[in-house]
């Protein structure tokens, strides 16, 4: 028997791939499948079952393809209602690969078809938990994201969530292996650790979730605290439950090399939005105009989701060169499938055919504090609340980036403002949106907060409410 982990940093994503006696099972596949079937053909392995742990919100899962091209089915849990061909499983339902089983254990709470998958060993021994998003090493899954397709609130389903774990994981042997759906990072939860494998014991003791007196501590717990949920979440929802455009086909169109002069004719009559994924150096340096800059090197996928929100959004793509087909990749992953073209040889092809160019205006933190001191001027800190809250710049305005698209109708169009993150990944991103919608009375700081912190710029932990997303 085999078990690997195949971990996806940028979206913090685990998918399962199990061996056993020339057959195989996939847990929760990415959107391309192509590395799964190479890996089977060098194993000499047939895929026998896909196995889902639920309708996925944070990525577009790979099942519906992976079926179509190995003939496998996909299974889910009870209460699945997918729009294509799968087999629907009952509570404690046994499959049989190569010598090992694995077992459905229904565990409703995150949605209402979540399922955990228990495998049991060519020796009849319970060995690991593929947990999906109902436990994660440090939390469990967030119960607020199908309250209007179960037609319950996230009280109730965290109620339903505390009885799946309580009733059926905790009664499980210490010794089994748990292997979650997502790691930190993910917005499936609140307070995941960085490790992506644990033993159940070791999260008996240190999980908060699991360790609550009663139900409703728990339902307290798992609710407090958490933040709205990503805009294409909805819309990943669908997808994997209605079925969605071949892989193969994206990644086809997406890889539509273009000249400047057919990139600028698309991009005026097509309505597409300009998605530059150079670093923050290089795109501060220059862009072509209304450009809209999130860096292939950070959390980009999650990011492409929380600030572009619709997935059926028309996407150019500006990217280093040999940089376009994993660009396109990523954008699939989380359901962005309309990429209509990149611009061939990339920024400096454009620059260098004279057509018109943009820069951020950025400085140091050295010259920010220079500019600044003994002056009364206005910071806008775009990291997370709980960053802003265990330090900041004085008087500096929390404006999470996540939260753009609502907090920039409150811009003020002339006053100018400084704006900073942590290290300039998403003050970039902040900065390439706010020009791209016209504003251009801001100064952005290079190297962020890490940067700041190291000169003598007056800082806080003390956190005034009022300078926290309201109106500046």
């Amino acid at each position: 028997m085999q078990i690997e982990q195949i971990y996806t940093g940028c979206l913090a994503q685990g998918a399962y791939y199990i061996v056993s006696e020339g057959e195989a099972a996939i847990i929760d596949p990415l959107r391309e499948t192509q590395p799964y079937i190479d890996r089977m053909e060098k194993d000499n392995v047939k895929l026998k079952y896909i196995f889902e742990t639920h309708f996925h919100a944070d990525f577009v899962s790979g099942h519906v393809d992976l079926s179509k091209k190995t003939n496998a089915p996909i299974v889910y849990g009870p209460t699945a209602k997918p729009e294509f061909d799968a087999i629907i499983a009952e509570d404690n339902q046994v499959f049989e690969v190569g010598k090992i089983k694995i077992k459905v254990l229904h565990t409703p709470g995150h949605t209402m078809e979540s399922s955990s998958f228990l495998l049991i060993d060519e020796n009849g021994k319970e060995k690991a938990l593929f947990s999906g998003d109902t436990l994660f090493l440090g939390d469990v899954g967030r119960p607020d994201l199908a309250q209007k397709a179960a037609n319950m609130t996230q009280e109730e389903l965290a109620g339903l969530l505390y009885d799946s774990l309580y009733q059926k994981i905790l009664p499980l042997d210490d010794e089994i292996i748990v292997y979650p759906a997502h790691g930190a990072g993910s917005a499936c939860g609140k307070n995941m650790q960085k490790e992506t494998v644990d033993t159940l014991g070791s999260q008996k003791k240190t999980n908060y979730a699991l360790n609550q007196k009663d139900k409703e501590s728990f339902i307290k717990a798992v609710t407090d605290g958490l933040l709205p949920p990503p805009a294409y979440f909805g819309m990943n929802v669908a997808m994997n439950k209605q079925g969605y455009d071949s892989f193969d086909e994206v990644l086809s169109k997406g890889m539509h090399a273009l000249s400047p002069e057919e990139f600028e004719e698309i991009a005026e009559h097509s309505g597409a939005l300009i998605l530059d994924v150079r670093n923050n150096d290089e795109f501060a340096k220059g862009f072509v105009p209304q450009s809209v800059n999130i860096g292939l090197d950070g959390d980009f996928a999650p990011w492409v989701g929380a600030l572009i929100v619709d997935v059926k959004q028309p996407i150019l793509l500006i990217t280093d060169e040999n940089n376009e087909e994993e660009t396109v990749t990523r954008l699939s992953r989380v359901g962005f499938d309309n990429v209509l073209g990149f611009l061939k040889g990339g920024f400096k092809v454009w620059k260098n055919s004279g057509k018109e160019t943009d820069t951020v205006n950025r400085i140091s933190a050295n010259q920010f504090e220079t500019e600044i001191k003994n002056k009364k001027v206005t910071i806008i800190d775009v990291r997370k609340e709980s960053e802003y809250q265990a330090e900041h710049v004085d008087e500096a305005y929390n404006k999470p980036l996540a939260y753009i698209n609502e907090w920039i109708n409150h811009i003020a169009p002339t006053e100018h403002f400084y704006l900073h993150c942590a290290g300039g990944y998403r003050s970039m991103m902040a900065a390439s949106i706010l020009q791209a919608r016209g504003f251009r009375n801001f100064t952005e700081i290079e190297g962020g907060f890490k940067a700041i912190s190291q000169t003598g710029v007056p800082k806080s932990d003390f956190v005034c409410q009022s300078k926290m997303l309201n109106s500046i």
